[in-house]
């Protein structure tokens, strides 16, 4: 393993130094080429040696707002060699938060993907003294602009020179492990974003003690945002260890690129595990009775033999034989959806319901839960391949330290830990406590070490009855079921819980198109009294086996889901739960209300 690596400079030099035809696979026009590892050391040493001409030097801070691409992966590279701070920002964020963020970290300059993004620097770059200039991905119609500049122009054909190698690599071997690699900021399910700081040594150790099974034939789908610390740690371990990269820019390209791209490692959110499953099921739903036989064979075959994959063990010869029928018959179709060649997905951002995991295994596609924030650089603990507990986040990377709160909390200590919140001494204060840093979350560790997440501090909600419910479980019982593709449980200083259920609106329409119920929209389907009483069924069956204290007992079914736009998710697509209960206030209120007529 490459210890003696301390910096993300030293990280890309090693990554190079494969030497692949394919180190990335760039999508242009909605088709994968490949950039060879020469090319790309190209690329990074030009755009490094411009940032110079523009004047940027060692500490100062430089932006990256754009979608996933390869020239995000150009940008930031060119940056770490240059020991210049990047502040990766969300596409999707309105211009007056991309302000803020610009504006808190003073950048001098900010890359920008498209002409969408280019727009929204523009309508706010007057009030951004600090800031410079703006460098595109892309040239548009229309010429030069002043203190705008294109990578194309920089990049240019002409090859490295030996003088310009010797100092691009003197740049990069100068910069330190404590020097500051990047500031985050953190997406806020509550309260405006801290910018988050990290060091070279915070990401570069938590690369290395990971300890992935990665390998240098692997391919990646990276599609999760880069600017989200989870993705970008990810992909830093896959250029380490010689992996081929691949970026889908858009959650809808995934499904296309999977095919095209054919990869063996995707890190993933919880999110994307549960709509695969819903799919699955939906199409399932469509096959003839005899294929719907011989999938749930299968699947209880799966489920047998989980535990002896799980633990290397040797299966018995019967068992053998029909799990070898069922992954032929019937998995490697499900896994020929997803390119064929998965090897491992990564499972992270959120808790990953345990009956998911459950289920990828048993049709052999494993998925390794991790744990993490964007604190902890992010990656605190982890499944790894021959040390998996379902229904946890697996143990502590080495070097990393856990341990558990008298309440519960899950605090962290190690060399993954933040420098601490940017201009924020007190918020770091209230975080951090002889280098323990306080997660926020409620978890456990069992008797063998794995760690095992139960809810997040403040998203404990106690009933009126002083009964304690975490909401989360329940929502992922509630989203699993294929009629619901939202969900937000209410409980707190409450008699009992309820919940706002958004449905899944394809499978509702096939419902009531199946009991001849008419509409003229899908507001109107939400709110016909079929509808509802069919996902009332639903709902009290997804609780029956809970404590009679934590099922919901009254529902109020939306007509749309929860988004970015409203401000009722974060970029990271959780759920600000404040924010949607401040919003829906009337029509919770109505709920109790009428339960108390």
């Amino acid at each position: 393993m490459p210890e003696s690596v301390k910096t993300l400079a030293q990280l890309f030099l090693r990554s190079v130094a494969f030497n692949k035809p394919d180190h990335l696979l760039a999508k242009e026009e909605g088709r994968y080429t490949p950039i060879s590892s020469a090319e790309f050391y190209r690329r990074v040493v030009r755009v490094h040696q411009a940032l110079g001409r523009l004047g940027l030097r060692h500490g100062d801070c430089c932006a990256i707002l754009s979608e996933n691409r390869w020239e995000w992966a150009l940008a930031d590279f060119a940056m770490m060699t240059a020991g210049i701070v990047s502040v990766p920002l969300y596409p999707n964020l309105p211009a007056n938060q991309i302000q803020y963020m610009l504006e808190n970290s003073a950048a001098r300059a900010v890359f920008v993907s498209t002409l969408e993004q280019r727009e929204k620097v523009l309508s706010i770059w007057r009030r951004l003294p600090v800031l410079e200039n703006v460098i595109a991905f892309e040239g548009w119609p229309g010429g030069a602009v002043s203190r705008i500049f294109t990578l194309p122009h920089w990049i240019g054909e002409d090859p490295v020179t030996e003088q310009d190698s010797r100092a691009f690599e003197a740049a990069a071997k100068a910069v330190e492990p404590d020097d500051l690699a990047s500031i985050l900021y953190t997406s806020g399910t509550t309260g405006t974003p801290k910018g988050v700081m990290l060091t070279h040594d915070n990401l570069v150790s938590n690369v290395l003690d990971a300890e992935p099974d990665f390998r240098p034939t692997d391919v990646a789908l990276s599609f999760l945002p880069l600017c989200h610390i989870y993705e970008r740690t990810i992909d830093y371990g896959y250029y380490l260890h010689g992996i081929t990269v691949a970026h889908a820019d858009t959650v809808e390209s995934v499904p296309a690129s999977l095919e095209q791209v054919r990869p063996t490692i995707v890190a993933a959110v919880p999110r994307f595990f549960e709509k695969s499953y819903q799919k699955l099921k939906q199409n399932l739903a469509t096959e003839p009775r005899w294929r719907q036989k011989l999938f749930e064979w299968a699947l209880q075959v799966g489920f047998e033999s989980t535990s002896f994959r799980l633990e290397n063990r040797p299966m018995p010869g019967n068992l053998r034989v029909r799990f070898f029928l069922a992954d032929r018959l019937v998995f490697s179709k499900i896994r020929a959806r997803m390119g064929g060649r998965i090897r491992q997905f990564l499972s992270g951002g959120a808790p990953l319901a345990q009956e998911l995991a459950e289920f990828f295994y048993a049709v052999n596609l494993p998925v390794l839960e991790g744990y993490g924030l964007t604190e902890t650089s992010p990656i605190v603990s982890a499944n790894r391949p021959g040390c998996v507990r379902l229904g946890t986040v697996g143990k502590p990377l080495r070097n990393v330290e856990v341990r558990i709160a008298e309440d519960g909390e899950i605090l962290v200590h190690g060399p993954n830990v933040m420098r601490g919140y940017y201009k924020l001494e007190r918020e770091t204060a209230e975080v951090m406590n002889d280098g323990w840093f306080h997660t926020g979350d409620i978890g456990m560790l069992d008797e063998d070490g794995f760690l095992k997440i139960l809810d997040r501090k403040k998203d404990l909600l106690k009933t009126s009855g002083g009964k304690f419910i975490a909401p989360q479980p329940i929502e992922n019982r509630l989203k699993n079921n294929p009629y619901i593709a939202n969900a937000l449980v209410i409980a707190d200083r409450r008699q009992f819980p309820s919940a706002l259920i958004v449905p899944n609106f394809q499978r509702l329409e096939e419902f009531a198109r199946e009991k001849r119920i008419p509409y003229r929209s899908l507001a109107e389907l939400a709110q016909r009294t079929e509808t509802f009483r069919w996902l009332e069924q639903q709902v009290e069956e997804a609780c029956k086996d809970l404590a009679p204290f934590e099922r919901v007992k009254k529902i109020t079914v939306l007509d749309r889901d929860f988004s970015i736009e409203a401000g009722e998710m974060t970029p990271t697509l959780k759920v600000r739960r404040r924010e949607v209960e401040s919003r829906f206030a009337d029509v919770i209120e109505k709920m109790y209300q009428q339960a108390a007529n």
